[in-house]
């Protein structure tokens, strides 16, 4: 039974719904946390720095609205973060015929950067990313040009890197854990895993540049179907956003993927794309809006992503954990 076009067409309105009710939550719920530890928006006094749009918007942990977003390009940096994405996906391949296959998910990543030892400058982070995809329509094939349109839960992953303090460097090395938490077994992999994760990079006042790298391996069946073969994948996220004047960036933020057990021609996707980018304010809830255009230059002969529109909405929450917990102050 082919996918029906109409209601994957009112999924897509129902998880834009979805996603602006989530975004409202998180905006309510971030607004006090931040409110709390914010400055007031009075005129600052002579040769106090100003934020962006000529108001007081500089905060004493991180700065003006200009400067939070470069922080939240940095993968490493101390900004608690609630991130909320939704992509839409196109992917096609050998097995199907016609135009491309919509999918659509949800990605909620919040970041947690928790202080180690010292602080400022010198501290020690371990930074949290865990990544909870929500699948909303995935289009799985069946056979040729037959697919079945997927939804539910999807494996979380969860980095935890330590970061010293390095100067303009980023750095950050750790592990990074595969948790099968997939409702579908399209959606995961059937498997516990872990392997090594990994941040390098440089910064400017102008510019920032990165890879992210993560690999796992299974070390563990979770209702493992015998025809699903072991985990060994990777997953390299890569970065560049270039600063603008009031708190637009530009760049570049696409993954690439390698998956080491499927056949020839079916392991890499690699895209390519552009990111615009603007820090704001909610209310008081600093804010970040994202939005990416990729296409993939390389990817599955059988049926992979084609191209890819990226959202993010990133509201920034008060840091819950401010002392470093090893001290070092």
């Amino acid at each position: 039974m082919k996918p029906n076009s109409k209601l994957t067409l009112i999924g897509f309105v129902a998880l834009a719904l979805i996603l602006t009710v989530t975004c409202v939550v998180v905006i309510l719920f971030a607004t006090p946390l931040w409110a709390a530890d914010a400055p007031a928006t009075t005129p600052p006094a002579e040769g106090e720095k100003r934020g962006d749009s000529g108001q007081d918007y500089s905060h004493p942990e991180h700065g003006s609205l200009s400067e939070i977003g470069a922080k939240l390009s940095n993968p490493v940096s101390d900004v608690w973060a609630l991130l909320t994405e939704f992509d839409l996906s196109f992917s096609n391949g050998d097995v199907n015929k016609g135009g491309s296959k919509i999918g659509g998910r949800m990605i909620l990543q919040p970041t947690m950067p928790i202080p180690l030892y010292g602080t400022g400058k010198e501290a020690w982070k371990l930074i949290t990313r865990p990544i909870i995809p929500l699948v909303f329509s995935q289009p799985v094939p069946k056979g040729f040009d037959n697919f079945n349109n997927l939804g539910g839960l999807g494996d979380i992953e969860l980095p935890m890197l330590v970061s010293p303090p390095a100067g303009n460097w980023i750095l950050g090395l750790g592990p990074t854990w595969l948790f099968p938490t997939a409702t579908r077994d399209a959606l995961g992999r059937q498997q516990w895993g872990v392997g090594p994760a990994a941040v390098l990079g440089y910064q400017t006042k102008e510019w920032i540049g990165f890879v992210f790298p993560q690999y796992w391996w299974g070390i563990g069946g979770a209702g493992q179907n015998k025809k699903t073969p072991d985990a060994s994948y990777l997953s390299m996220l890569y970065g560049f956003f270039y600063n603008l004047p009031n708190g637009w960036q530009v760049g570049t933020n696409p993954t690439i993927s390698y998956d080491h057990k499927a056949s020839s021609g079916n392991k890499w996707n690699v895209p390519i794309g552009i990111t615009v980018a603007k820090m704001t304010k909610i209310g008081d809830v600093p804010v970040k809006f994202q939005l990416a255009i990729e296409y993939s230059v390389l990817g599955q002969d059988a049926f992979g992503q084609v191209a890819q529109i990226k959202l993010n909405i990133i509201p920034v929450i008060k840091s819950l954990i401010k002392e470093p917990i090893l001290g070092g102050k």
